[in-house]
């Protein structure tokens, strides 16, 4: 599910059906699917949002990486 995850992350135009074949063979259903990419998906959107529009972290909150 990690690799999934990061690939829609990182490089979404690359993922392709094999990736979410894995995911079905690891015994997540369709539904568990479309969740981990609306979640995934949901992140990436309002990070991309904030950062696009330059608000800070509230206090007391610190960036990682």
């Amino acid at each position: 599910m990690l690799r999934y995850v990061e690939k829609l992350t990182r490089t979404p135009g690359a993922v392709r059906e094999e990736d979410v074949e894995a995911l079905r063979t690891a015994g997540f259903s369709d539904e568990d699917i479309l969740a981990i990419a609306e979640v995934a998906s949901y992140y990436a959107y309002v990070n991309r949002i904030a950062d696009g529009l330059g608000v800070s972290l509230e206090a007391g909150m610190e960036e990682s990486g």
